[in-house]
């Protein structure tokens, strides 16, 4: 009887990767590959990531930033969309100026796709939970949609779906707000 063994795939393999334009990740030692994200993927991020830097600039309790890498261990290193952290929780992860670690919230805009919908709405949402992200949103410009995940008992649990004219909050940052029509506005 024989036995066919996928090779696992390290953070340390994907430095041999070449430089295309694409997005590699490595979940539990799988190798994901995505494309360059879509116009309103970009548009949407932006419109968060503004949103919340205006909030931080008068409420300076962490930073957000697009694309970091976050290495979580030797087969699991992901690329997200949009990551926020706590001042504190800086210190405690950012190593020689890499993540290492979960930070408090990380946002994903869900290509689409079968492949990208499993990778982000499970596959994603198990590793954060598992590694303690406290939030996980995803977006998903299709359904025009936010599902806001909240981390209990180390599992992301759905909490909340915001469409039409909901509005966005976070205990994680108190005031803040976003509108899913300012969110999703042409």
């Amino acid at each position: 009887m024989s036995m066919h063994i996928e090779p696992v795939v390290t953070i340390d393999d994907l430095a041999a990767v070449p430089e295309d334009g694409n997005r590699y990740e490595v979940i539990g030692g799988e190798l994901f590959v995505s494309r360059a994200p879509a116009f309103i993927h970009q548009i949407i991020i932006t419109r968060l990531i503004a949103s919340i830097q205006s909030y931080l600039d008068h409420n300076p309790i962490g930073v957000v930033v697009t694309t970091p890498g976050i290495v979580f261990s030797e087969v699991d290193g992901v690329i997200p969309d949009l990551v926020y952290l706590t001042h504190e929780r800086r210190k405690e992860i950012v190593i020689d100026e890499r993540l290492r670690g979960a930070p408090e919230l990380i946002v994903e805009v869900v290509s689409p796709g079968a492949e990208n919908e499993r990778r982000d709405r499970i596959v994603k949402r198990q590793l954060y939970g598992n590694y303690g992200v406290r939030e996980y949103w995803t977006v998903d410009t299709g359904a025009r949609s936010l599902e806001i995940y909240v981390l209990q008992e180390r599992a992301l649990r759905l909490a909340a779906t915001h469409t039409g004219a909901d509005v966005v909050t976070t205990p994680l940052l108190p005031g803040w707000e976003i509108s899913i029509e300012k969110l999703f506005a042409p």
